[in-house]
């Protein structure tokens, strides 16, 4: 199938791209990815290993596109999937000691 990534044509495959991608192992996946085989690659991996271009001279996108009119599954990162901001200090021991003391609330506050 011919796709265009950074302005240049590739006749790309799907045995082709398996077969490029054989025996690289995946980098941490931190923003959108392709699923080959069993292992999740980062685009701009995948991008580079089977363009033989510099990271640089493509988006992620241009490799989603390839890659899923070639049948592979794609994914990017989510909001809902990213992970959570971490509390400051303060808010972070005040969570774990509980909420904070009402006097109102207290169980001896009736008792002079």
């Amino acid at each position: 199938m011919r796709c265009v990534i950074a302005r240049f044509p590739f006749d790309l495959t799907k045995s082709g791209v398996l077969d490029s991608m054989k025996g690289v192992k995946p980098e941490a996946v931190a923003g959108p990815s392709v699923i080959i085989g069993r292992r999740a690659y980062p685009a701009k991996q995948v991008g580079q290993v089977i363009t033989r271009q510099d990271r640089r001279d493509f988006s992620a996108d241009e490799v989603l596109r390839a890659m899923t009119k070639l049948g592979f599954t794609c994914r990017t990162l989510s909001r809902a999937t990213a992970p959570a901001r971490a509390l400051d200090p303060l808010r972070h021991a005040s969570a774990l000691l509980g909420a904070p003391w009402r006097p109102d609330r207290h169980p001896r506050a009736d008792v002079s």
